[in-house]
């Protein structure tokens, strides 16, 4: 019944936040000045009357908590809107999100097996000189800019060893998705490991390791079964959230090798004024944001047994 009572509070909580989060993003768009019809059409001349008719099916001249209640009621019922040419946002997100999904899952992985991998070995050797330079090439790499990384990569391993494709999909995974994941990666495994690092090195020096140490265990089973698996709770946490961004796409990265993705799908929606794909694939991103957040919580309950116990 508590367990139960909890859940709910806490769905309730994330459904005022969809909400609140929505209506912001719905009213950014739509409440700014101008008309997004003609800012749709761009420098193509436009008749008054095709603008009219446009502005009553999008239902542009009605309140705006109006038109915001007309597409949460379009959104319950698993509509996403309409672009002003005619097309279901839903159409084009299910056409985007399988490149976006891969390049996600591609960069989440590189950073579960480096991340972990480098922080373990880290917390391992603390104080010595390997773990002095983990801590200081991922501090770097954490600081230079994802644009930088993203050109300078391009051009090292596609154009000029030729190991990589230096932009699109046509050689499928992982050659195509390796690169631009790999610098997604970058900024996550560096977060993941120093926080595997530091955790570790604080279990290590905790009582029940000198206790099980006592009681004749060998070291490699107590740092696999007892320290690494209390040491995963914060880095879990993060790899967790930064799933959500992962899956929200990467904007910079889609552009840099032009990936037909979900970020740069809303990059060109924005640049020609689309409001409604704006719109939808923001609402899209919250849910999974959102559900990475019950993630979260799960994840959480099975790593640390006090969670449950609450």
């Amino acid at each position: 019944m508590a367990t139960a009572l909890r859940w709910g509070k806490r769905l309730g909580g994330l459904a005022i936040v969809f909400l609140g989060v929505t209506f912001i993003i719905y009213l950014a768009v739509f409440a700014l000045p101008g008309d997004p019809i003609r800012a749709f059409a761009g420098d193509r001349p436009i008749s008054d009357s095709v603008v009219a008719t446009l502005r009553a099916k999008y239902h542009l001249d009605d309140p705006l908590w109006r038109q915001y209640l007309d597409y949460l009621l379009g959104l319950f019922q698993g509509d996403l809107g309409t672009t002003f040419n005619g097309r279901p946002v839903a159409d084009q997100l299910a056409a985007r999100w399988p490149v976006t999904i891969t390049l996600a899952l591609t960069a989440w992985v590189l950073e579960i097996v480096f991340g972990l991998g480098l922080g373990v070995v880290a917390a391992l050797k603390r104080g010595s000189l390997v773990d002095h330079g983990l801590l200081a090439v991922t501090v770097l790499a954490s600081c230079v800019p994802i644009f930088v990384l993203g050109v300078l990569s391009q051009q090292v391993f596609g154009v000029k060893l030729g190991w990589l494709p230096v932009a699109g999909v046509r050689s499928g995974w992982p050659v195509s998705y390796i690169l631009p994941a790999s610098i997604i990666a970058v900024f996550g495994l560096s977060a993941v490991s120093r926080l595997m690092r530091g955790a570790m090195v604080e279990n290590l020096g905790a009582d029940y390791v000198r206790t099980v140490r006592a009681q004749g265990f060998g070291e490699g089973r107590i740092v696999g079964l007892h320290v690494m698996r209390n040491s995963l709770i914060p880095a879990s946490t993060y790899l967790a959230t930064d799933l959500g961004y992962l899956l929200g796409g990467s904007v910079i990265i889609e552009g840099i090798f032009n990936l037909p993705g979900v970020g740069n799908l809303l990059f060109e929606s924005i640049r020609s004024h689309e409001g409604p794909t704006v719109v939808g694939i923001a609402t899209a991103l919250i849910v999974v944001f959102l559900l990475t957040s019950v993630l979260v919580d799960a994840i959480h309950a099975l790593l640390d047994p006090r969670v449950r116990r609450g």
